[in-house]
Parts: structure tokens; C-alpha cells; sequence
């Protein structure tokens, strides 16, 4: 399966989103997951499933409990993917950067005009 094939699932996404933080058990990731997504445990386990057998978990066995880690080595396989397309949306990302700035500055621009006009006329008020 893909790499993009199995990312594709948000619940896979989810899961992956809270291994990334270190190893948890899948006990531990079916709670959060059932909680949020109200999916059955069962379900939670054929997503973790599908992660170990793709290459983007491992698993190891303590005691009773099956601890789940993300393998990054998968992940990055996706993001050199998606990388080939960076020509595509890196320009426009920087052209939304540098309209983000202009707007920054003509903001600041008018504000600082506007108190300019402001103190302009109360001197206008004591001259008078």
C-alpha cells in the first residue's frame, strides 16, 4: 500500500499524531481514539494493524501490553513524495507570505497616518 494510501485515513493520521510523541500501548491509543472519533476498539486495533504492517509502527510485547512507536522512516518516504511537488505550491506559499507582509505594513501604515491626522488637529483646536 502507499505510503499516501494509508496517511489518507484520519484516524490512522490520529494515531500516528499521538505515537508521535513516544511509544504508548494500544490501550492507550484505542481510549483517546474511541473517545474522540467514538470508533470501537476493535476498529482502533485494524487501524494500528495496518500501521505495523505498512512500516509505519512497531510494535513490541511487555507483559500483556502491545506498545506502539512510529517508524519515521515511512513518514519520510511520504514527505519526499509530496516534495517533488513543492514547485507547485512553494511559489505560492511565497506569494501569500509576501501579500501577508504587504498587508502587515499598510496596515501599520495606516495607523500611524491616523494618528498623525489625530495629532494634527488638536493642534489645529489650541491654536484657535
Amino acid at each position: 500500500m502507499h505510503a499516501l494510501d494509508v496517511l489518507g485515513d484520519p484516524v490512522r493520521r490520529r494515531v500516528l499524531e499521538l505515537l508521535a510523541d513516544g511509544e504508548r500501548s494500544a490501550g492507550e491509543v484505542a481510549d483517546v481514539v474511541r473517545a474522540e472519533r467514538g470508533i470501537s476498539q476493535p476498529a482502533v486495533s485494524q487501524h494500528l494493524k495496518v500501521l505495523r504492517e505498512n512500516g509505519f509502527t512497531t510494535v513490541r510485547t511487555e507483559g500483556r501490553r502491545r506498545l506502539y512507536a512510529v517508524r519515521p522512516e515511512r513518514l519520510r518516504e511520504a514527505g519526499d513524495w509530496l516534495a517533488g511537488f513543492r514547485h507547485v505550491w512553494g511559489p505560492r506559499l511565497d506569494a501569500l507570505g509576501t501579500e501577508i507582509a504587504r498587508g502587515r505594513r499598510e496596515r501599520r501604515g495606516a495607523g500611524e497616518h491616523h494618528h498623525d491626522e489625530h495629532h494634527h488637529d488638536e493642534h489645529e483646536e489650541d491654536a484657535g
